[in-house]
């Protein structure tokens, strides 16, 4: 293996967690196994709405291994599903979203309505079709384009205007509607808990959680427990895209289960289950009016959206927020509306409301390029900004201009046809396009335990977990690079309650914040090993802290390598065993919250459109990330293309299909939710920018993973534009939408 050319104190290709991942050493939470461990399996509803008049249980429970069916009228109570809060304890809150196995209302179909509990899986599988329940059933709503139409059935309206209505003349304008359907996660591990009450007050849970301290808090708010009494185990999670950053029902009905039979339960979903419980990128309506001078300065921007909630809680996400400060315009205005459906509650997904934005805004852009008869990238280029034009700060760093001139170059944009339709290779129709992506870069707060023992390995613990990003990886470098010592002797910790808290892992903030927190600890340990060097070796008698260094697991003068002293040798002058210390870092600084901080992408799409049958293939991908200093060059590789993957699913392949008579989803399984399979996924190439900003934290690390996905879909929109001259606005693009048929298969 090459060593890094940065650093040679890990090596390029290495992944700390990889081998247990791709040998099976590494557990996840459904392979875990207790002693007399039961399981539990969901009955679930097939109306979409309506009561149970009665719920027959009586022939499940006499199934061979059967050991309870837990419903409404059988289920102990839970402090938080009480909705008066005068009568809950001090220490209870309650149960945010649909309270499972409490009542006999039915809110979607597929909800949950009884709990088998048996001595094996196969028992309690066996015993799902002898529950026997009558339904009354009453009319529902599921059809969004339909909905949608009545404002009367709109909520929640949120509204924003800067600036005052346009009087400059006008060169080009797009007025022009997007939807985009429910997408939904299909991470490849299925959401999954296993419940153990040690006592009467005391619970340990493993998990399938992106927050370990979040399910922890959660399910002591909602049992009344105290939090230290709740331990949550999320060792690996198989990835996640977001539907991991809240406690579904699996995580009560497991506690529930597993307190009324006093012995361990697991539940894991089922494949079809996790496309209804577990959250989904909610369907939603945009209408975006762009407006432009003859030079291509913005003169306004209009951004309206409408997205789905659940009857039973409301879900919001950011899809016009990007309209606000991505570009130099004067006069904006948005609104953002919720239409509730007989469905279940939405959640954030790979890239947020923000994907679902960018894509009609980028798409806009694009549109508007050609009526200008400018090159779309001098179009952004020309109303590119410095400073956010909605808080007037300036951004901690922007170096999208960069991005722009390597994908260009890598893309071949050179040979992007100005007219759409002209261009063709052995046959097919040719086409380019690109746009732009942009997410928040946070960095909150983190507490990090720090050991270095006698024997020169460190120790690092966070309680925050890793969907696949590579986050173990990420801070051992960090840790490495910092102390200057081999990544060899470096273990992160992490996954378990127990440990200092760390945040949920979304939102692209783990790195920045987590990572910050190892960075000071490891330069506090600096300081230790330092103050020690002074007190106890004799070489460094009369020496401040400020005139030493440690790297090479040797505390050292500075500029003078005969004056060391190597950490073992240290520890055992000091007759010190270890440096055990716990560090907090806080979120930003006074100075750095002077600043707004963003990351931001930019993706270039090489395209082909057979002529005679609408079929799509795209041939090349250049994805830029300007995402401050890469930490991890491998797994931010990584991000990217997994990026690039959802969107191309996005753009051309993912939809939820709904039976709107029924309400029942049709597509429920890997065979009939189209994913992009491999052969889909072209040469790709990714790139960053790889400059620290330093305005954001002192690691100079901001986040990858949501704008790895933000804009795709709009670049391959764009390029199949490009190649056919027919501007698509309904995701998925498929040939029917082109105007053919259908494809060949």
């Amino acid at each position: 293996m090459k060593t890094n050319h940065v650093n040679t104190f890990f090596w390029e290709d290495e992944r700390v967690d990889g081998v247990d991942k791709v040998t099976g050493k590494a557990k996840y939470t459904a392979e875990h196994n207790l002693p007399n461990l039961a399981y539990a399996v969901f009955v679930t509803s097939n109306i979409a709405k309506g009561s149970i008049k009665n719920l027959d249980v009586s022939k499940a429970l006499a199934m061979p291994g059967v050991l309870d069916v837990i419903y409404y009228a059988n289920c102990p109570a839970v402090p938080g599903y009480n909705s008066n809060a005068a009568d809950r304890p001090k220490n209870v809150s309650e149960w945010r979203g649909h309270k499972v196995l409490y009542d006999n209302k039915i809110r979607f179909f597929g909800q949950p309505i009884a709990l088998i509990v048996a001595d094996s899986l196969e028992n309690a599988n066996a015993a799902i079709r002898f529950v026997k329940p009558e339904y009354e059933q009453e009319s529902f709503e599921t059809n969004f384009d339909k909905a949608r139409l009545n404002e009367a059935n709109l909520k929640g309206a949120i509204n924003y205007k800067r600036g005052a209505d346009v009087t400059k003349p006008i060169a080009a304008s797009v007025n022009a509607e997007f939807n985009i359907p429910i997408e939904v996660h299909n991470p490849m591990e299925l959401q999954a808990t296993i419940a153990y009450w040690e006592a009467e007050d005391k619970v340990l849970l493993y998990d399938k959680t992106q927050g370990p301290k979040s399910t922890q808090n959660i399910v002591a708010r909602t049992f009344g427990l105290p939090e230290k009494n709740v331990r949550v185990i999320a060792e690996n999670v198989g990835g996640a895209f977001g539907s991991s950053l809240r406690s579904w029902s699996n995580v009560p009905a497991a506690c529930i289960a597993a307190k009324k039979i006093n012995r361990p339960v697991k539940l894991v979903l089922t494949r079809p289950q996790m496309f209804s419980l577990i959250g989904y990128r909610p369907q939603s309506w945009q209408k975006v009016n762009i407006a432009a001078d003859a030079e291509g300065n913005f003169l306004s921007i209009n951004h309206e959206a409408i997205s789905n909630t659940s009857r039973y809680e409301d879900f919001r996400e950011g899809i016009v927020d990007v309209s606000k400060f991505l570009y130099a315009s004067e006069n904006v205005t948005t609104k953002y509306s919720l239409l509730p459906l007989d469905l279940s509650t939405p959640i954030w997904m790979r890239g947020p409301g923000e994907a679902t934005g960018c894509f009609a805004l980028e798409s806009a852009i694009d549109e508007l390029s050609y009526q200008l008869k400018m090159d779309p990238i001098a179009l952004r280029i020309k109303n590119f900004t410095a400073i956010n034009p909605e808080n007037k700060l300036p951004f901690s760093d922007n170096n999208l201009k960069a991005c722009y001139d390597y994908g260009k170059e890598k893309i071949g944009w050179k040979n992007r046809p100005t007219a759409p339709g002209t261009l063709k290779e052995n046959g097919w129709l040719i086409g380019y396009g690109m746009s732009v992506g942009v997410f928040g870069a946070g960095k909150g707060s983190a507490s990090v335990r720090i050991v270095l023992s006698n024997d020169g390995k460190l120790l690092l613990e966070c309680a925050v977990s890793d969907m696949g990003p590579g986050t173990t990886t990420a801070m051992t470098r960090i840790a490495a690079e910092t102390m200057q010592m081999p990544i060899g002797k470096i273990k992160f910790k992490l996954g378990d309650s127990d440990l200092p808290p760390g945040p949920s892992q979304g939102g692209s903030g783990t790195t920045s914040t987590v990572g910050s927190a190892v960075d000071l600890a490891c330069k506090t340990v600096q300081t230790k090993l330092k103050e020690m060097a002074i007190q106890f070796a004799p070489n460094f008698a009369g020496y401040t802290v400020d005139a030493l260094e440690v790297k090479n697991e040797m505390v050292s003068v500075k500029n003078d390598a005969t004056k060391s002293i190597e950490l073992v040798a240290l520890f055992k002058l000091a007759n010190q065993e270890k440096i055990d210390l716990t560090i907090a870092s806080n979120g930003k600084t006074a100075e750095q919250l002077k600043f707004t901080s963003n990351s931001f992408s930019s993706h270039f799409v090489k395209l082909a459109v057979n002529p005679k049958d609408g079929t799509i293939k795209v041939l090349q991908v250049v994805t830029t990330g300007d995402s401050g200093k890469i930490i991890s060059p491998k797994t931010a590789r990584s991000q990217m293309l997994g990026g690039v993957v959802g969107g191309i699913g996005m753009a051309l392949t993912e939809k939820l299909e709904i039976d709107h008579t029924t309400g029942r989803i049709q597509n429920a399984s890997f065979a009939e939710y189209h994913v992009p399979h491999h052969k889909d996924v072209p040469a790709t190439e990714a790139w960053f920018v790889n400059k620290p900003d330093m305005n954001m934290n002192d690691i100079g690390a901001k986040g990858i993973g949501e704008i790895a996905l933000i804009g795709f879909a709009a670049a391959i929109a764009n390029a199949v534009y490009n190649a056919t001259g027919k501007r698509v606005r309904d995701l998925p693009i498929t040939p029917e939408k082109l105007g053919f048929k259908s494809a060949k298969a």
